[in-house]
């Protein structure tokens, strides 16, 4: 089989669109909503709080409404994380971006960080992207994290919040010879460019989460940037 070509790829079905920022409003919501719609993007990824007007808006359209949960620092008790993903489900979330408690990580107790993620599936039966903030991590315990992850029910692992750093080529990679391509990887944080972008997805990357997905699309496209 011959190889993929970077100038084979769409970047459109890779990006979830994301609007993460303490300061969204509803306003740059339904506007990051119509832009995920026109470039027929993967997803918009958008706070809890704004998950019911997405969902509205996106009704009846190809793109997804992802919702984050235990944003930005995954350390909330577990009984909130369930309860917010839960809430996030009955507003019309499918995928919800799941931020694992470090700390649990750190310390060794890989049962509660499989319980947990386990615990959010099995309530919601949604597609949960496990964050495991890779930046953070050493080579060790992104795959311990990888694997945990997994077997509780992730349907992809995600680098990064973006607060410590972002996606990088080394940790995709090291996600996909962990994983073998029996989950998807997320590529997130600080992705600015087409050629990061490329380089992300040749890595093996199966979604991106950016803030600047109408961006991306127009400078492949070799259109003026607005």
């Amino acid at each position: 089989m011959a190889k993929r070509s970077s100038s084979d790829i769409d970047l459109a079905p890779f990006i979830d669109h994301a609007l993460l920022s303490p300061t969204a409003t509803l306003e740059q919501v339904e506007q990051w909503c119509a832009d995920a719609d026109q470039f027929n993007f993967a997803a918009v990824c958008i706070h809890p709080t704004y998950v019911r007007q997405a969902a509205a808006a996106l009704h009846g359209k190809k793109p997804k409404v992802c919702t984050v949960i235990g944003f930005p620092y995954g350390a909330t008790t577990s009984a909130v994380k369930l309860y917010e993903a839960q809430e996030a489900v009955e507003h019309g979330a499918t995928e919800l971006d799941v931020v694992i408690n470090l700390g649990w990580l750190k310390a060794g107790q890989m049962d509660a960080v499989h319980r947990e993620i386990a615990e959010i599936y099995d309530a919601t039966g949604q597609t949960i992207k496990a964050i495991l903030e890779t930046a953070l991590l050493t080579d060790g315990e992104k795959r311990q994290a990888a694997e945990v992850c997994m077997e509780a029910g992730a349907a992809f692992l995600k680098t990064s919040t973006g607060l410590y750093g972002g996606a990088t080529v080394a940790d995709v990679r090291l996600l996909k010879e962990v994983t073998k391509d029996r989950v998807g990887i997320k590529a997130s944080g600080g992705i600015r460019t087409v050629e990061q972008a490329l380089e992300l997805i040749m890595a093996g990357a199966t979604r991106l989460g950016t803030s600047r997905g109408p961006e991306l699309i127009r400078e492949r496209e070799g259109l003026a940037i607005r």
